[in-house]
């Protein structure tokens, strides 16, 4: 009997040693498995920050789009009549060449009251919409005038303008036709 429990024994401490293992690689897994989930989680808070970023950039993008778009919008309605404008231009010099012209015809007096009554008309319904003759009483400005030719004038200094050969009109902030210009050039 002895023996028996001699065998008894060294299976229950077998046993033991052998759930002592089991312990030990069960600890090792989880502490393994714990590791995995940590990396997991900090791999999934990593994604979780680019993809917030990156919701903040295209939200960021689809703003300014929307601003540049409203602006263009208000641009486009506040400019709407430019081209009809611009294309009244030449009219208002065919009247203007039509007045000049009336002083060169005899009793030609009454011909040029109407058309200078109908330059002013034109010239209030420009004003009206925005649309502005370019001074050229000013020095010379390459931004608003063209100047086409020089000529020499000795009671004006180099630079300024000599001559206006065709009228400039500025519509709103925008330039509908530069003036056509001559410069002094006195040398």
């Amino acid at each position: 009997m002895s023996q028996q429990y001699n065998t008894t024994e060294n299976m229950q401490d077998d046993s033991k040693e052998e759930v002592q293992n089991q312990d030990l690689e069960s600890n090792e897994t989880i502490e393994d498995e714990l590791q995995e989930l940590d990396n997991s989680e900090h791999l999934l808070e990593q994604k979780i920050k680019e993809l917030q970023d990156q919701y903040l950039r295209t939200h960021a993008d689809f703003e300014n789009v929307k601003k540049r778009l409203e602006k263009e919008k208000s641009q486009a309605l506040e400019y709407a009549n430019e081209k009809m404008l611009k294309d009244m231009l030449p009219v208002a010099d065919a009247l203007e060449k039509a007045l000049e012209s009336t002083k060169m015809v005899d009793n030609g007096d009454k011909i040029a009251e109407g058309l200078s009554l109908t330059i002013d008309n034109l010239y209030k319904v420009f004003n009206k919409y925005g649309v502005e003759v370019i001074s050229t009483d000013d020095d010379f400005d390459p931004n608003l005038h063209d100047a086409i030719m020089q000529v020499a004038n000795p009671d004006k200094e180099d630079g300024q303008i000599a001559q206006v050969l065709q009228k400039g009109f500025k519509y709103k902030e925008r330039i509908l036709r530069p003036a056509m210009v001559s410069l002094v050039k006195n040398t």
